[in-house]
């Protein structure tokens, strides 16, 4: 995939590289990302996707775009050899590195608990690219993933069974959805450097997925959750959250978020917002 247009208020024209897993398909998902270059594209800036670690595209600036939970140091290795890079800290988005709300079997809680994985979006990322490699013959990139697992809800610690404790593959929360007349709620903060929309969707059920959300509403953008930004290393992304007893709570935290078909127009009226964001590091 490239994208490409003549120079406007530019003088050289300025080049951003995207680069992406090997395996990922980044011109065929409706990444938030995408709408944004799109923006940029419009600006008179080139735009071009550099699939795996080895491939170094000279440009003014990289953005790592690396769709899986754990990335591989390469990638990072060759984000560092441009002269700006969005994204080069965020190393790990598994559950365990950034959950606000992860429980060990001996933790003082008597709420419900959810118990999910600790790979990011259930792994399907990984699966992905796994299936990708099989097709191509080529190595699985994450052998240790093999299936997706649902999550489940327990009404306390203790009911959570002994196996799921052993398993590393998943991490077990507090279960705090907020309340809401309506349902329940949960926060959403999208950012690109400094520009950035924080809203608090709105669903029936307390599994809070993208398509149950009935209503969307404009929110500001905790402190203590900004700091975590900050902890995590993110220049662009999407962060779920909930405020429980006043404090925000990070549930997830997502260097290479989508658009869901129900919220894509909303999505699209941001990307103008995003893209100055991503000019800016220009």
């Amino acid at each position: 995939m490239r994208w490409c247009t003549a120079a406007v208020d530019w003088g050289k024209m300025a080049r951003i590289v995207v680069i992406t897993h090997k395996f990922d398909k980044f011109d065929r998902r409706a990444y938030i990302l995408t709408g944004v270059l799109k923006e940029i594209e419009r600006r008179g800036v080139e735009i071009q996707i550099a699939r795996g670690p080895k491939r170094f595209v000279p440009a003014d600036l990289a953005i790592l775009h690396v769709d899986c939970t754990e990335i591989d140091p390469n990638y990072r290795t060759l984000a560092r050899r441009y002269p700006r890079a969005v994204n080069l800290s965020v190393g790990n988005i598994g559950k365990r590195a950034v959950s606000g709300a992860a429980l060990s079997k001996d933790s003082a809680w008597d709420g419900p608990v959810i118990v999910k994985t600790h790979l990011n979006a259930m792994g399907t990322p990984e699966l992905f690219h796994n299936q990708v490699a099989t097709l191509r013959r080529r190595p699985l990139p994450h052998p240790d993933v093999t299936s997706l697992v649902d999550y489940a809800v327990h009404e306390r610690v203790t009911d959570v069974p002994e196996s799921t404790w052993r398993d590393q593959r998943l991490i077990v929360e507090k279960f705090i959805p907020e309340s809401d007349p309506r349902g329940f709620a949960m926060r959403t903060w999208v950012f690109m450097g400094s520009r950035e929309r924080c809203t608090r969707n709105i669903a029936e059920r307390p599994m809070i997925k993208a398509a149950d959300v009935i209503a969307r509403e404009p929110v500001e953008v905790p402190e203590d959750l900004r700091r975590e930004r900050s902890r995590l290393g993110f220049d662009y992304g999407k962060f779920d959250f909930v405020v429980h007893d006043g404090k925000a709570v990070l549930l997830d935290a997502n260097p290479t978020p989508t658009a869901p078909d129900n919220l894509s127009e909303d999505m699209k009226r941001g990307a103008n917002d995003l893209a100055e964001g991503l000019l800016a590091f220009l």
